[in-house]
């Protein structure tokens, strides 16, 4: 390296200080993004704000990155939301080992970082949803949020009650009631699915129930959801016969909750998660898109084993 690019020391202080924050940045971004690569880049984009900016400058790190962050975030948005609705078939969030988002202890928490509420997210506006994961996530007060989303303390109040309005009113039914429960639950449905006991499927999914597929054009996978119990049964039953052979099965933690994963070899192909109510299996998500799933691959941690 030469005498004029190397770092000076108050550069590498610097650099050891973002790396401080990384972790919470990217827990925020997505949050803000519901994709782990696209949360990595602009954590990355805040790295090159943070080491062009007079740090010593800077009176509180944390906060400036938040916002830097965060309006990143907001731009980022704004094109996504144009590229997704163009997305072949159906776009689901990617997943991510629960280590990378922060505290999970609470239910509130989890159900935060869900595939769920991050699909349900994708109807707020960016400013909504940034006021939202503000304050819920990270505890920020609707003035803190003002100032970072550059509007009036009244406007980011408002932005946050509508985007929880919003929410609430596409809630899911509550599922099972820990961890252990929806882990259980996903194991019975494995064990129907790959018998083909189409009985036994539908006995475990609502009468309601919608599967969606995610394979973005680069992995086979339905178009459209498939609604209802029969033809859901049917379609996950087909879809086991057709994508397991050779195929190792993987109980594992994603987002807070159980997943199962496929794996061919040392390549991760398929992510399926769960969503239950009162009357059984409400939602089947799978994601097949292998672009959504490299994230992930070497970061999951197995709850079991199948044999």
């Amino acid at each position: 390296m030469d005498q004029a690019n190397r770092p000076t020391p108050e550069r590498e202080e610097a650099a050891r200080e973002f790396e401080q924050h990384r972790p919470r940045l990217f827990s925020l971004a997505y949050r803000m993004l519901g994709s782990a690569a696209e949360a990595e880049d602009a954590v990355q984009d805040a790295y090159l704000r943070w080491h062009g900016a007079e740090t010593g400058q800077v009176a509180a790190p944390g906060p400036w990155l938040n916002k830097v962050l965060t309006n990143l975030c907001l731009t980022r948005l704004t094109s996504a939301r144009a590229r997704r609705e163009e997305y072949p078939g159906t776009w689901l969030p990617e997943p991510v080992a629960g280590a990378a988002l922060g505290p999970l202890e609470r239910a509130e928490q989890r159900e935060a970082v869900s595939f769920a509420v991050l699909t349900m997210m994708e109807r707020l506006s960016p400013p909504e949803r940034a006021a939202v994961v503000l304050h819920d996530a990270f505890g920020y007060s609707h003035r803190e949020v003002a100032g970072v989303l550059d509007r009036t303390e009244a406007a980011a109040r408002q932005l946050y009650h509508r985007g929880r309005t919003r929410l609430a009113a596409e809630a899911p039914p509550t599922g099972p009631a820990d961890a252990e429960q929806a882990a259980a639950l996903l194991a019975r449905f494995l064990r129907a699915a790959a018998d083909g006991d189409l009985e036994q499927l539908e006995e475990l999914l609502a009468a309601q129930v919608v599967v969606w597929t995610d394979g973005g054009g680069r992995a086979r996978a339905a178009l459209r959801p498939v609604h209802g119990r029969t033809s859901a049964a049917r379609f996950l039953a087909g879809l086991f016969e057709r994508f397991t052979d050779g195929v190792r099965l993987e109980l594992a933690e994603a987002n807070g909750g159980p997943v199962l994963l496929g794996w061919e070899g040392d390549a991760l192909t398929s992510v399926g998660l769960l969503e239950a109510g009162p009357d059984g299996v409400t939602a089947v998500r799978i994601l097949r898109n292998p672009d959504k799933l490299a994230h992930y691959a070497h970061r999951h941690r197995p709850l079991s084993q199948n044999r």
